[in-house]
């Protein structure tokens, strides 16, 4: 499994396209091509199975033009709407608030 993982590497690498490189490596094209698929299988299954609590918490802020208001979108349905921007500092540790006791604003 290392032997083909070094060769996706060094195709990923060298940005070349994989015929190419099977071509110039003396390898079947269709070998390169299963083992780029299983090895990114396990790599999709891997990290489905990492702990999903993560200390990061993804936050999209959204100011409406003209207003000084802030909305913050925590996640499908939570949402914080500020009546001002929060300073730099109040938005720098997000992973202290926790989003399931945020009330929730329609």
């Amino acid at each position: 499994m290392e032997f083909w993982s070094a060769h996706l590497e060094s195709i990923a690498r060298e940005s070349l396209p994989i015929s190419a490189y099977a071509k110039r490596e003396g390898l079947a094209l269709h070998s390169l091509y299963y083992w780029r698929r299983k090895l990114k299988t396990q790599t999709v299954s891997a990290d489905a199975a990492k702990p999903s609590g993560s200390a990061f918490v993804a936050l999209r802020v959204a100011a409406p033009a003209g207003n000084n208001s802030c909305t913050l979108v925590l996640g499908p349905g939570v949402r914080l709407e500020l009546p001002a921007l929060p300073e730099p500092a109040w938005l720098a540790p997000p992973c202290q608030y926790d989003v399931h006791h945020l009330s929730l604003i329609d």
